[in-house]
């Protein structure tokens, strides 16, 4: 019983960090109907950004991201104005051919600059740490990875529903024609809203790169894991992605403990069949 509810309690962790890769995936369905699939590699590319920075100021994973958080940011609102608006409301097929292409040369440019080796962020002694809680093993930087997500979550959710910005969202979800006449910028909305995804692919990035190796092609896994929870939890639903994270990490956890091979397939599984049983995700399609 012990075993099993520390499966469970590092299943919910993991998850709770794919749920944060989500996150960004779900505010582009939900905001700009837009499905990106270079997510994936602009996580990694948030890793190798925080393992350069590391490396010529010699300082740790987190202090590095009070550089690597606005670079990103950048990134997003420079992408989006330039490159991604052009394919916004244009129906599906043009943003996941441009995002397919984008994600193709993120690839190689990381391949090209940093080799195909793998690469991990090194926190010392931090990764190591633990406690144990009623006789559960708990990580240390699991739990802060989990506290993370679950921060930037309720911060999500509460700006959606009950700020500007998130009527602002909503206005330009709903119709985006309208709210061009009523003085929203939607071009440039759209822009600080890849920005603020990018902003959190970093804190997302930062915790993965700690706990995985990763490479230039690692970005296709991350983008497989956003999307299922994004589509577990139901599109466009902040929270249904969190608790869609949830279950993917616990059914990967429980099925590595069937066999050490089987936990992304599981994982799969899970999502499989919630699919067939729930086309629509468990909470439906939304904006919170």
């Amino acid at each position: 019983m012990q075993a099993l509810i520390e499966t469970i309690a590092g299943g919910l962790m993991l998850g709770a960090l794919y749920a944060l890769f989500g996150l960004g995936l779900s505010l582009s369905l939900g905001v700009m109907k837009m499905i990106n699939i270079a997510h994936g590699d602009l996580i990694v590319l948030g890793a190798y950004l925080c393992s350069t920075v590391m490396q010529l100021l010699g300082i740790g994973p987190f202090v590095s991201l009070l550089a690597v958080v606005p670079t990103m940011f950048v990134i997003g609102y420079g992408l989006q104005r330039v490159l991604l608006n052009r394919v916004v409301g244009r129906g599906a097929l043009s943003p996941l051919l441009l995002t397919f292409g984008l994600s193709i040369v993120l690839q190689n440019i990381l391949q090209e600059v940093y080799t195909a080796d793998t690469r991990s962020l090194q926190a010392g002694e931090f990764a190591l740490q633990g406690f144990d809680l009623g006789g559960v093993s708990i990580g240390l930087l699991p739990l802060v990875s989990t506290l993370i997500s679950v921060a930037i979550f309720a911060g999500t959710s509460w700006l959606i529903g009950h700020s500007h910005l998130g009527r602002q969202a909503r206005a330009v979800a709903d119709d985006p024609g309208t709210a061009r006449l009523v003085g929203v910028n939607d071009r440039n909305f759209f822009a600080l809203v890849t920005g603020f995804v990018l902003a959190v692919i970093a804190l997302a990035s930062v915790m993965y790169g700690i706990r995985t190796p990763f490479s230039p092609t690692a970005g296709p896994e991350r983008l497989l894991y956003s999307f299922e929870a994004v589509v577990l939890g139901g599109l466009g639903n902040v929270w249904g992605t969190f608790v869609g994270g949830l279950i993917i990490g616990v059914a990967q956890l429980l099925g590595a403990k069937v066999s050490s091979g089987l936990g992304p397939f599981f994982g799969h599984l899970v999502f499989l069949v919630a699919l067939l049983a729930r086309p629509q995700g468990l909470f439906g399609k939304g904006s919170r």
